[in-house]
């Protein structure tokens, strides 16, 4: 499957489950910054990302509105894709179990209390 067509899937399982949180975690996301991409970029590798690297918050958390820089968060689909061994089904799975995770991040959860939400 070519990006394009991943980027799609993304676009609308991030969708759907966005319609599916809770209202007030719903009401962050125009805060935010999401960016699909393909694989990690020459530069993020050197950066110390890893190259099988799902998913990336950057920036800062909910718990300082104040700053003036919009927060992201990365997917990576070419991996996500290879993770899933190329099941749709299961990509759509590791789309919405990563975009949680990294949301997870922006509101302040560290990886621990990811992990004990299933979202590791």
């Amino acid at each position: 499957m070519n990006f394009e067509q991943l980027a799609a899937l993304a676009d609308e399982e991030i969708r759907e489950l966005s319609e599916e949180l809770p209202e007030a975690l719903a009401g962050v996301l125009p805060r935010i910054a999401i960016l699909l991409e393909h694989f990690p970029a020459q530069e993020r590798l050197c950066e110390g990302i890893d190259p099988d690297q799902l998913g990336l918050f950057e920036g800062v958390g909910a718990e300082d509105p104040a700053h003036h820089q919009v927060p992201r968060i990365v997917i990576w689909l070419g991996n996500l894709w290879e993770m899933s061994n190329r099941d749709e089904e299961a990509f759509r799975e590791e789309v919405r179990v990563t975009f949680l995770h990294e949301l997870g991040h922006y509101i302040g959860f560290g990886e621990e209390d990811l992990e004990e939400r299933d979202l590791g």
